[in-house]
């Protein structure tokens, strides 16, 4: 392929204006966002691609684009992209990790507050029908938060929480210091601790169920998990087990083990509150994603170092 032939494919939408803006510079846009085969007949031309959390890139994806570059993933995980296959290309992959911080912080905060209030059994209620004005909730002031993943996203909601009243408790195992007054702690003292436990933490093989039959137990009665990471850090049918035992008081998930989730069972419970991944899902934050794709994507046309690659597994700068 001519080195001038800069062909961008975009297999899932981003920013309708970080497109423009795109088309607007020295590479050609392609629009496969319509479904498999669109990306498929996209891509043997394709020098860059472009994905969200939709799109799985693999290895037999790989072998028909022999003139792919650059994969730019618009949001954090690269869990769906085989890294190890990018890497025996040397392909270079970009994601967008501050673009969502804000987003899903704010979708965190308003979990913690339904939770500890427990205002959705009355929406519930109360959308049905029902006047059932006993239910009563708690107040968050004076509550511990505990953190399982203590990067950006977490360290935001902290921020927010501040205000609150809220103390804080986190458990990361890639910090060796604190990094502000949150107290760092091991994950059995932070499960029998928190009141509220939200999970941030990337997924690894380490972490697959990391939320399972035995850390739930672990958990203070009366607590609440709120997952807006990775779905695949619980295991929901334990989690369903604790909230039907009584155990745990409520659990709020924007992300889930299979997407869209097939425990109807858990989903219909009014203990918990269920969205269809939307953390990163505000005008702002997609906005933001799509521009720092596409400034990524025209550095790597201009030759330009990358500010946001993504390392694979066992890389280096």
């Amino acid at each position: 392929m001519p080195e001038a032939a800069r062909i961008v494919v975009i297999a899932d939408p981003i920013d309708r204006a970080a497109v423009d803006r795109l088309r607007s510079g020295p590479c050609t846009v392609v629009d496969a966002t319509a479904g498999a085969d669109a990306l498929r007949a996209a891509l043997p031309t394709a020098w860059a691609l472009v994905v969200r959390s939709r799109t799985k890139v693999t290895e037999e994806m790989l072998r028909n684009a022999p003139h792919l570059r650059l994969i730019a993933r618009a949001g954090v995980g690269v869990d769906n992209i085989d890294m190890s296959a990018v890497a025996a290309r040397s392909i270079d992959v970009v994601n967008t990790p501050s673009a969502a911080t804000a987003s899903v912080a704010e979708l965190t905060v308003a979990f913690a507050l339904m939770l500890v209030r427990r205002l959705w059994p009355g929406i519930v209620s109360t959308k049905a029908g029902g006047w059932e004005r006993g239910t009563n909730g708690g107040e968050i002031a004076g509550r511990t938060i505990g953190y399982i993943g203590y990067g950006r996203i977490a360290r935001e909601v902290q921020r927010r929480l501040i205000p609150f009243g809220v103390r804080a408790v986190a458990y990361d195992p890639f910090l060796s210091a604190p990094i502000d007054a949150t107290e760092l702690v091991d994950l059995p003292t932070l499960l029998g601790r928190a009141d509220i436990v939200s999970l941030h933490a990337s997924l690894t093989p380490e972490n697959h169920h990391l939320m399972d039959a035995r850390a739930l137990e672990q958990m203070r009665p009366g607590a609440v998990l709120i997952n807006v990471a990775r779905g695949p850090l619980v295991d929901e049918t334990a989690l369903l087990a604790a909230l039907k035992s009584g155990r745990l008081a409520g659990a709020a998930l924007d992300v889930f083990d299979e997407e869209p989730p097939r425990l109807r069972e858990l989903l219909e419970r009014p203990d918990v509150i269920a969205t269809p991944h939307i953390g990163a899902s505000t005008r702002e934050g997609q906005a933001r994603a799509g521009n720092l794709v596409v400034d990524e994507i025209l550095r790597a046309a201009r030759a330009e170092p990358l500010t946001a690659r993504v390392l694979p597994p066992g890389g280096s700068p």
